[in-house]
């Protein structure tokens, strides 16, 4: 799994650098099967906006855009936004098997057996 961090018409000091690539990195403990972590830093006007790109296995994208007053901050928000779609794609994967069908009829596997015959 690679992290890349890019910064557009700026740049971050080095502890800036690394408080982003260490938020990006703890992002696998939601969910480990993880392709790629994109993550661009923007300085704006008055604040700093950051964009998280996650790549995971099957095709899928998450995305999260948050702007702050440091890069730290909007890099903390941004981090929490991406964590709550991690999640909640990671239980979707992990609770389809029990439920019940569009039918709502339970499969026959759900359903209690007959008592035994006397």
């Amino acid at each position: 799994m690679q992290v890349e961090i890019s910064t557009r018409h700026g740049h971050l000091t080095p502890e800036q650098h690394d408080y982003v690539k260490a938020k990006a990195e703890k992002l696998l403990k939601y969910f480990n099967r993880l392709m790629a972590i994109e993550v661009a830093v923007e300085p704006q006007k008055h604040a700093w906006q950051v964009e998280i790109l996650i790549s995971a296995e099957h095709k899928h994208d998450f995305v999260a855009i948050e702007a702050g007053p440091t890069p730290e901050v909007a890099m903390d928000q941004c981090a929490h936004k991406v964590e709550q779609q991690l999640r909640r794609y990671k239980e979707k994967l992990q609770d389809h098997k029990g439920d019940i069908p569009q039918g709502g009829q339970p499969r026959s596997s759900d359903l209690p057996e007959p008592p035994p015959a006397p």
